[in-house]
């Protein structure tokens, strides 16, 4: 077989669609038409420079970010692949400050698309990987125009979740609630083939990644976890850890979903006005699906991340995901730690220059 036997796509969710009889296959059209745009969108990544799409588009989005010329292509790509298939009755994009008018002569359908078009945008000018993520949650009301308020669920409604990611290969990571597998696209055929089913997290991990730069606005739980991390064998931890940046959310979770490891971006106070930097909707949540979906854990450093009540649709948290043990420490360190106990430039009040006075 040109697949050397292992299922494509289509194959796939035909048997997940054969697992629920009463399903109509407008989940599985609507995953379709997402991987459509992210396959349009991996070959502008591809071709780079020659394709004449790096630099600056010359506006900026919703959140006051510039937008990259591959920011915009990438949002309209997925607009116009799933606007016209009948399945989703609005789209959100972190590139557009409302929901998506589906144009008129277009039907509606049942389920809600949130997305992020193209992740780590500031990346691409230097040649590191990039992503797309996306979120899906049913419609309140199927059929008719959604409203604003309508995309506004917990991330434990999410009917399916995923993100390509633009590298070495080309990869989509799809959960449908039902563990968490990642496709490779084979160049030939043009097919997403699975690759790596069942992906698993290990429980334990030595490896962390977070935004060093922004050390001097971590709050105190934040601050002891990479102290007792960085301070190695002699240290608390006993163990020497290594540390990661990308500046790339969906290659920093395709990193921990292939080996482990625990990502941090978490609250701070850099800008109080924000509660985080990453969006709920279409980048936390989707994120925190696959992640436990993997056996891993997704938190905002206090609380399971999928139980939390958007508010607006491009709000931001805090974000701590991936080795299920790590964030554990992570969300006691921040009950254990009064805001006013953490002094030590290097340790918290139990590494191993404590104050004994």
């Amino acid at each position: 077989m040109p697949t050397a036997g292992r299922p494509n796509l289509t194959q796939f969710l035909i048997e997940e669609r054969r697992r629920h009889p009463q399903a109509t296959g407008e989940l599985n059209a609507l995953v379709t038409d997402v991987s459509l745009a992210c396959k349009a969108i991996a070959c502008k990544v591809a071709y780079g420079a020659l394709a004449d799409v790096l630099g600056s588009a010359g506006s900026g989005n919703v959140q006051g970010e510039e937008q990259k010329t591959l920011d915009v292509l990438s949002n309209q790509m997925f607009l116009r692949a799933n606007e016209w298939g009948g399945h989703v009755a609005g789209m959100v994009s972190e590139e557009m400050e409302a929901p998506y008018e589906i144009p008129s002569q277009y039907p509606r359908g049942k389920y809600l698309l949130m997305f992020d078009p193209l992740d780590g945008s500031s990346n691409i000018d230097v040649n590191v990987s990039v992503g797309s993520i996306f979120s899906i949650v049913r419609a309140r009301v199927g059929g008719r125009d959604a409203d604003p308020a309508d995309f506004l669920q917990q991330g434990t409604e999410q009917v399916a979740a995923g993100y390509a990611i633009y590298g070495p290969s080309t990869m989509l990571v799809l959960s449908f609630g039902n563990g968490t597998h990642a496709f490779t696209l084979e160049p030939q055929l043009g097919e997403w083939v699975l690759s790596h089913p069942n992906l698993r997290i290990p429980q334990q991990t030595h490896e962390f990644a977070i935004n060093a730069s922004n050390s001097r606005f971590w709050e105190p739980a934040v601050k002891r976890y990479v102290d007792e991390c960085l301070a190695g064998q002699t240290g608390p931890r006993g163990a020497d850890f290594n540390m990661r940046w990308i500046a790339s959310l969906v290659a920093e979770t395709h990193r921990i979903l292939m080996r482990g490891g625990v990502f941090l971006y978490p609250r701070d106070t850099k800008d109080p006005v924000k509660p985080g930097r990453l969006r709920l909707l279409y980048e936390a949540n989707p994120i925190a699906m696959l992640i436990e979906q993997a056996g891993g854990m997704a938190s905002t450093g206090r609380k399971r991340l999928l139980e939390v009540q958007p508010e607006s649709l491009h709000q931001r948290i805090g974000l701590v995901f991936g080795s299920a043990q790590e964030v554990a420490r992570i969300e006691q360190y921040h009950r254990d730690e009064p805001i006013d106990t953490y002094h030590s430039p290097l340790f918290g009040k139990r590494g191993l220059f404590a104050a004994t006075a």
